[in-house]
């Protein structure tokens, strides 16, 4: 049995929501390239960084896809939506210092790309140390559902997996947090609490986080 001695946080719907963002880039950067998609379409590819989320809706529609190039032109249109529009989540700000002030390390671990990552957490506050480690998909060849960035981020931490807890969102990024042998707090702010079940605690937001959480 583990002792909590780290916290490593997933970035989209637990620190912020840039999932509409990042969407909206996406469905411009289609229409640039002639073709017609919708928000929804991107839906079922969250949480597994943007080669997948961009991938997986020219995969469905048959849209040639030139991922490099393709992935940049919508990170150009993504960090001009960006400024001035967007929010930390409720409670999420104070959940990272609280996790700071109790001695805890803590890790920023994302699937998305590095400029993305750095886009988003400028623009929520959290650029300012508030992290021991930073992770991001450019940093391993299998992102999430695999655990190979929960694993990078605990080895980097010098800190045993069974001794971090992972806060997630996405169904994929849950599925790694088990994978790598880390506990997990779940929120519901992307999935319902039925697809996050793999989780060992579910929240609605981080400004209620049961003092258990912390207390392993």
């Amino acid at each position: 049995m583990g002792h909590l001695e780290a916290v490593l946080f997933d970035m989209d719907g637990v620190l912020t929501d840039s999932e509409e963002l990042i969407a909206e880039a996406g469905v411009r950067m289609f229409a640039q390239k002639g073709y017609a998609v919708t928000h929804d379409d991107f839906y079922p590819f969250r949480g597994y960084g943007e080669n997948r989320f961009l991938g997986g809706v020219a995969q469905k529609y048959g849209i040639p896809f030139d991922q490099e190039q393709d992935k940049a032109r919508t990170y150009d249109i993504y960090c001009s939506l960006v400024k001035g529009n967007l929010a930390p989540l409720p409670g999420s700000i104070d959940f990272v210092h609280r996790c700071r002030s109790l001695g805890f390390k803590t890790a920023l671990v994302t699937s998305t790309d590095y400029i993305k990552m750095k886009a988003n957490i400028d623009e929520i506050g959290l650029a300012d140390g508030s992290f021991d480690v930073m992770i991001n998909g450019l940093d391993v060849t299998r992102r999430k559902p695999y655990p190979d960035m929960y694993l990078l981020a605990a080895r980097r931490l010098g800190v045993p997996p069974e001794n971090c807890l992972v806060v997630e969102d996405a169904i994929a990024g849950v599925e790694a947090a088990v994978a790598a042998g880390c506990r997990c707090l779940a929120l519901t702010s992307s999935f319902s609490r039925d697809e996050l079940s793999a989780a060992d605690w579910i929240i609605g937001s981080l400004e209620e986080v049961p003092e258990e959480v912390l207390q392993w």
